[in-house]
Formats: C-alpha cells, structure tokens, sequence
C-alpha cells in the first residue's frame, strides 16, 4: 500500500546521529508513512548502523550514492519517494513525535491539498563533543506573508533579528511541489533559500502550523561553523537569486553590502569582482563615514585599499605597535592643527 508521507532521511558522515533522527521518525504519532535513508557517500559506519534500523521496521529503507552533497541525496531521495507528502531530514536533526499528525490536521482545516508547503517553529539544539546537549534555543518563526519569507532568507542568519523561516527539517510539502523545483546541486550550502524563494516566487502556499516542529542541531562537525565556506556559497546564492530574479536585488543588498565590504577589509580580488556585478548604492565604509554611489568609485577604493596597510583602517588589525604609531601619527597632526574660533563670548 503506497503512504501517505514519505520522509527522507539524508545523512553524510552522521552515524553518531542517525538512530535518533531514524527513530524520531518511527515514532510519528501519524503512521502511515516510510522512512528513506539516503547516504551521500559516508566513509563512517552509517551502513552499519542503517542496517540495523532496517531491521527494526518495514517502513525503512536504505539507499547509497556516491557523494554529491545534500542537494544532490534529497533529489535522490524525492525519486524513491512514495508518499503524497514528503518531508527532508538531515541525519543530525530530528522532528517532534506530533509533527506530522499535527501539519495534516492543520491542513485539513484549510481544505488544501495541493501547491503547499507547511512550515513550524523550530528548537536549536546545541550539543559538545561528548554528543551531550550543552543547551537550546526555541525560534518561533510565526505567519509571514509571502514578501516577508523572501525578504528574510534574502538576509544572512547573522546580519537579522528573526530566525530563519523555512529550515528544511520543519517543511511538510505535497508531491506536486517537489515536481515544480528540485535542489540546486551546484549549492553545496543555502540550497534551503533558493529552493523556497523559488517556490513562493512561483504562488506556492506557505501554510504556518504553530508547533515546535523540528530540532536543528548545532555541534563541531557542521559545515556551517566554517565561514569561509559560508562565504562562498553566499556569493554564489545571491549571483543564482539576481540572475534568475533580477527584482530581488535590492531585497539581497544587506548580504551583499556585508560582503563587500569585508572583501575590501580583507583584499579578496575574486570576491570583489563578482560582488561588485550585483552592486546597489549607496555603500558605506568605515563606520559610514564614507558613501559611494557608483560602482567605478568603489573600484577606485578597492585599488587603494590594496595599498594602504591594513592597520590604518581597520582596529582589528591593529597590535600594541600600530597603535602606537598611529597615536604618534594623531600628535604630530594636531601640532598643525589650528585652533577653532568661537562665536561665543566667554567674557
């Protein structure tokens, strides 16, 4: 008999995670459903322990492929799907035992169907090397309007004052949507943003159901504690967004002024060049004391900043030395300086 849901289970190198996150699928107080765990080329004892949970339950199977990143596993995992419903899983995370029962009775109170996607809050779940959870940080996402999604995952994690709004793991989606759009497998990180901001672009419904759905965990192996990483995948986000959705810039120039901004700071001539191509002005510099409007000023800029030391500009280069000779710098300016006439009569 073919399931209602399917949840496919991704996992790359997780096999100290996988059982709890499997488990926390065999465990849905909704039961119709299977359960496809996907390894992406794992080189740890993932198959072993994936045997193991085959051998606990008929709803699960097991499939490997060669490594191609998350994307590349959850558009696997779609194509061995069954179900009407799918939801995604990374083999680190796992998902409140009501969470699927508790999507489709909010849906059916609604009366759709179909061209839906039905998202939760979440938990942030921080856990040290021991695999002990160290603390946890509820994030309630709340009903967002179309604009409001795509105007928030067009801002990066660190630079808003939301949680992000579509974490994957709290997503519940009808078959018909993941026939619309698939991951883009050239992002290797924030594949989430371009696949839902493609979805909502496209008048798919995003439903809010109000339940901590998902727990996201946070821990040393996560690829995104590495920014330089990060970066990249950014930059190649925002140039995927503006080529495909060229009206979206603007609501992209908080992520791509940041970043900018930090390959002047940090001479980074590859990222410069192709930031620059999705440049909005005005830019400001040092603490907004300088406003550029043009895109030839800036290039002007970056070519002088390739020339002056660090030390001068920015204070995080700056050591017990350069200091002092920038304080030596000040006095020897201040001699010169002439002092201001005042307008005001202290007589």
């Amino acid at each position: 008999m073919t399931p209602l849901v399917s949840i496919v289970v991704t996992c790359f190198n997780q096999a100290d995670y996988l059982e709890r996150s499997v488990k926390s699928v065999l465990s849905q107080t909704f039961t119709d459903l299977e359960c496809i765990m996907v390894d992406d080329g794992s080189t740890d004892n993932t198959k072993e322990v994936a045997q193991q949970l085959i051998s606990l339950d008929s709803r699960v199977s097991y499939f490997y492929k060669e490594n191609g990143g998350v994307s590349s596993s959850r558009n696997f995992g779609f194509k061995q799907a069954q179900g009407k419903w799918i939801q995604f899983l990374d083999g680190d995370d796992w998902i409140h035992q009501d969470k699927i029962k508790f999507q489709l009775e909010h849906l059916n109170t609604l009366n759709v169907q179909e061209n839906t996607v039905l998202y939760t809050d979440y938990e942030r779940v921080f856990i040290d090397r021991e695999q002990q959870i160290i603390s946890r940080q509820e994030n309630i996402v709340g009903s967002l309007s179309r604009e409001q999604l795509v105007e928030r995952l067009l801002i990066p994690d660190f630079l808003a004052d939301s949680p992000f709004p579509l974490l994957q793991q709290c997503l519940l989606m009808s078959r018909d949507v993941q026939e619309k759009k698939i991951f883009d497998e050239s992002l290797k990180a924030l594949q989430d943003r371009d696949f839902t901001i493609d979805l909502l672009l496209a008048n798919v419904n995003f439903v809010y159901t109000p339940m901590i759905g998902a727990y996201y965990t946070k821990h040393q192996f996560n690829r995104t504690n590495n920014w330089s990483y990060m970066k990249a995948y950014y930059i190649l986000l925002y140039e995927t967004v503006c080529s495909k959705h060229h009206d979206l810039i603007p609501l992209c120039k908080v992520g791509i002024d940041f970043l900018l901004k930090e390959a002047i700071r940090e001479k980074e001539q590859n990222n410069f060049a192709r930031l620059i191509k999705m440049f909005s002005p005005p830019l400001y510099l040092l603490n907004k004391k300088i406003r550029i409007n043009h895109s030839y000023l800036l290039k002007l800029i970056y070519q002088t900043r390739l020339i002056i030391p660090s030390f001068l500009l920015y204070e995080k280069y700056r050591g017990p030395r350069s200091q002092k000779i920038i304080s030596i710098f000040s006095q020897f300016i201040n001699l010169f300086k002439k002092p201001k006439s005042s307008y005001i009569n202290t007589d």
